[in-house]
């Protein structure tokens, strides 16, 4: 593993990169199908927001195939399909919630499961 050293960081961050990998498997959902955000007991820090969990949402869009953070922390390269998912207000927060409105999340493909 390529280690960076802390005189190195700058030119790094200055550099950039994208963590978009050329993947052509088939996506799992399409945009207007209908998913559950799984719910996680998970020790460590994950992608997948805790206010959406266990929530319906719709599928929005699908930006392609990005290396999955929460393995490439451990020094995975696991490539994973992101989506963005619509969840409206009220689904996330009850009555209470403006019926007009709705939050957008990108979640990782494994964070999903279908409704």
């Amino acid at each position: 593993m390529n280690v960076l050293r802390p005189e190195q960081a700058w030119s790094a961050l200055k550099k950039g990169g994208s963590a978009r990998m050329a993947e052509t498997r088939e996506a799992k959902f399409a945009p207007g199908d209908v998913v559950v955000a799984r719910k996680f007991n998970h020790p460590g820090h994950i992608r997948l927001p805790e206010y959406v969990q266990g929530h319906q949402g719709r599928i929005a869009a699908d930006h392609g195939v990005f290396i999955f953070p929460d393995q490439h922390a451990a020094g995975t390269k696991e490539p994973q399909r992101l989506y963005s998912v619509r969840f409206e207000a009220m689904q996330l927060w009850g009555e209470g919630a403006s019926h007009r409105d709705a939050v957008y999340v990108d979640l990782f493909e494994s964070y999903l499961v279908a409704e």
